[in-house]
């Protein structure tokens, strides 16, 4: 009989790829804690309508969507921006702003599978709300290139590609395109790079009927620099203040080698309202690994009050890819720090007493579960748990009320007082994690 498979699009973590897995959540963490965020979490599944709210009737499409026994419409999260919005609404102005959230949700996704996108993936979302000023965008672009570098990478590796939703809108009026139509072309814009020349140039002509308005719009794509679009408009806009200021910034974190400006960062979905910010891998050869922006309106859209937001997410699929691209990958962690070996004449029990010391003293242990096995096969367990060391019990230790340590390493040995090994182990094990 055939070995069934996972659902497509998911993933099976065994031990080293979860291992690698949880590398990459405890870099997200420590920068989340590092900035000052606290952690929150929201349902795994919600009200339909609290996707349709937001996005309309097509976002179905995208989802796990069911009835429950209810006949209750469910949906597994897509994302977790909705959910943190009607978080926030419900409480109304009883939350002490600014909030400094972070999450790392497992989400769904019904969509074509391709290179870095799967069906079932983690994010790290990290929002600041109640905050209208761009030091808040500042602050989470810093965090979002600090998760980055504190997983080996550097400016040469990726940049964040930076623009602003209401730069967009002003140069698309400055044109004359109609309002109606500026959410069209931000979803054309998003998938660019998603769809084939011929078929993107088709919609947009759809979008945009006008030859010379058509021309004027995608000419706003091929200027590199806000001095380029201040001088075709003539006039200094408020949005490229904003950006120059977000820039000076950014430069102040010390990060100006990591960020550029880029008109092409429109991000897809209608709920951004201003900065957006989307990270790439430095050739731009995979998806982003992070993108977000500023979201002033959603949680007054979810019936709460005024509230200004912005937030970021990214994701673990791309980056693991480009972790392995880089050779960033973690090495396979031990499974224990200490193993204990037994000789023949030395009973089982107190392989199990001596194991409970050194649990006792928070040391990762374990030993043979068979209770007849040979040292030499005990040795080759060790081994294969990846331990650090070795600890001997036979009847020579005990006579002399020892016990004997092997560095499995460096192959040297000493011997401990048997009545406070356990203390001696945490002080070697100590003295290793200072060495790495």
């Amino acid at each position: 009989m055939a070995v069934p498979s996972g659902p497509k699009g998911t993933r099976d973590f065994y031990p080293q790829i979860m291992a690698i897995q949880q590398h990459i959540f405890d870099s997200w963490t420590k920068t989340s804690r590092k900035y000052g965020f606290e952690q929150f979490e929201g349902p795994m599944f919600e009200h339909l309508d609290v996707y349709r709210k937001k996005s309309g009737d097509e976002i179905e499409k995208q989802l796990y969507a069911f009835k429950d026994k209810a006949e209750r419409e469910i949906a597994l999260r897509p994302e977790l921006t909705p959910t943190l919005a009607r978080m926030v609404a419900a409480k109304g102005t009883t939350l002490k702003k600014p909030l400094r959230w972070f999450s790392i949700p497992r989400l769904f996704r019904y969509e074509k599978m391709q290179k870095g996108r799967l069906r079932e993936f983690f994010q790290l979302n990290m929002d600041i709300i109640g905050i209208e000023e761009v030091s808040a965008d500042a602050e989470l672009i810093a965090a979002a290139i600090d998760m980055m570098k504190d997983l080996g990478l550097t400016a040469d590796d990726f940049k964040v590609r930076i623009s602003n939703r209401t730069l967009l809108e002003e140069l698309f009026e400055h044109y004359g395109l109609p309002r109606e139509d500026h959410q069209k072309l931000y979803a054309l814009l998003d998938k660019k790079h998603k769809v084939p020349p011929e078929n993107y140039d088709a919609e947009m002509e759809k979008i945009i009927p006008d030859t010379d308005t058509r021309h004027n719009i995608k000419n706003i794509f091929s200027m590199n620099s806000l001095e380029k679009i201040s001088n075709c408009c003539g006039k200094q806009l408020d949005s490229i203040e904003n950006l120059q200021h977000l820039f000076d910034l950014l430069t102040s974190y010390g990060f100006d080698d990591y960020v550029v400006f880029d008109i092409g960062v429109v991000r897809g979905l209608a709920y951004y309202t201003g900065i957006v910010f989307e990270l790439f891998d430095a050739n731009k050869s995979m998806r982003a690994i992070a993108g977000g922006g500023r979201y002033d309106n959603l949680i007054k859209l979810y019936g709460g009050p005024p509230t200004p937001a912005v937030g970021f997410a990214a994701g673990d699929v791309v980056l693991a890819e480009l972790l392995k691209e880089k050779s960033l990958m973690p090495p396979d962690p031990p499974r224990s720090d200490l193993f204990i070996i037994t000789s023949d004449d030395v009973a089982y029990d107190q392989r199990i007493a001596t194991a409970r010391q050194l649990r006792e003293k928070g040391i990762r242990c374990e030993f043979a579960l068979k209770e007849k096995m040979n040292m030499t096969k005990q040795l080759k367990a060790a081994n294969a748990a990846g331990v650090r060391y070795a600890l001997f019990l036979g009847k020579e230790e005990n006579e002399q009320g020892k016990v004997r340590v092997k560095d499995m390493r460096t192959g040297s040995e000493e011997l401990l007082d048997v009545e406070n090994f356990g203390s001696q182990m945490v002080k070697l094990l100590d003295r290793c994690c200072s060495e790495r």
